[in-house]
């Protein structure tokens, strides 16, 4: 296993340099708009792709994940103003995958559903401040089986797309699991299944976030969804942070440290040793810590825990 670290806004020469010290290996790349050429012409130009690969190489690091340009709202509701949306997509994940790039997420409107939640933020041990989340009240409408279903085709008429491009190229498709992972979301569980079902291939699987579904249902449904889909090799990343509590046993949760929730991050990583994963870790979200404006001392001490489990899995 390796870790891979979110990029910053302008892939700074200080920030690469700092994660290189920290030890982090690789480069994930979240928004879908970030590369030279998406505003322009709705996918990524591939010189400058290479040029951004080939500087986060000269810090010894390199690309693990980028993300494809969003899929709107528009299309997700068969709107022709978004026709566009599947042939700039495609186009994008060539440009990745002719740039060498391994992983490539897509984003879609719609599968998660924020009016479902009500947002604050919570201080913890010492008074460091992390995501929280509850169920609203009063209890908002859920989207229709017949609007989920219609969300789902659509999904389908990009992944159509995309599966055939990747099978030919070799790069992996990669989905995030709903956040928050709310009853009937997309991707939040029951959801999640559907994917490898309708798309066996062995390019099609998961950047599994361990915050994300244990949000759902705590650590339990965490270590059996990595055996499920470790066994199957379809986790091709993690996320890995951690939460306490869930929508099941508390209808909220808190994000904290690493150490500081509910799940052993410890066992988390032995399972997916077991299970032969061998990807990329990314530390993800960092709850906000005294005196760190810019976030380093958070990840330099994800980074360092990780390291550290990595270094117990070695000799057990």
């Amino acid at each position: 296993m390796k870790i891979s670290v979110w990029n910053d806004s302008d892939l700074s020469d200080r920030y690469l340099k700092q994660v290189t010290q920290l030890g982090a290996e690789y480069v994930d790349f979240g928004s879908g708009a970030w590369f030279p050429g998406v505003k322009e012409q709705g996918y990524p130009d591939l010189d400058a792709v290479i040029k951004v690969r080939t500087k986060v190489q000269s810090y010894g690091l390199d690309i693990n994940r980028v993300t494809l340009p969003d899929i709107s709202e528009d299309f997700m509701k068969a709107r022709p103003a978004a026709d566009k949306d599947l042939e700039n997509t495609c186009q994008a994940l060539r440009v990745f995958a002719e740039a060498g790039c391994p992983l490539a997420r897509q984003r879609f409107v719609g599968d998660t559903f924020p009016q479902m939640m009500a947002r604050t933020r919570t201080k913890h041990r010492g008074g460091y401040e992390s995501r929280s989340e509850t169920l609203a009240r009063p209890v908002p409408t859920y989207p229709s089986p017949e609007e989920l279903e219609g969300w789902w085709e659509r999904f389908k008429v990009i992944y159509d797309g995309l599966v055939p491009i990747a099978d030919e190229t070799g790069i992996k498709l990669t989905v995030h699991p709903s956040d928050t992972p709310n009853q009937d979301t997309p991707f939040g569980g029951i959801g999640f299944h559907r994917v490898i079902d309708e798309y066996p291939s062995r390019n099609v699987g998961y950047l599994y976030c361990c915050g994300t579904r244990a949000e759902s249902g705590g650590s339990a449904i965490v270590m059996d969804e990595i055996n499920n889909y470790g066994r199957k090799d379809k986790i091709f990343m993690i996320h890995l942070r951690n939460v306490r509590g869930s929508l099941a046993t508390a209808g909220g949760f808190e994000e904290t440290l690493l150490d500081d929730g509910d799940m052993n991050m410890f066992k988390i990583l032995r399972e997916l040793k077991q299970v032969g994963f061998d990807g990329c870790v990314n530390p993800d979200h960092h709850p906000k810590l005294e005196g760190d404006e810019d976030g380093m001392m958070a990840l330099g001490y994800a980074i360092g825990y990780i390291k550290a489990l990595f270094a117990v899995l070695s000799v057990v």
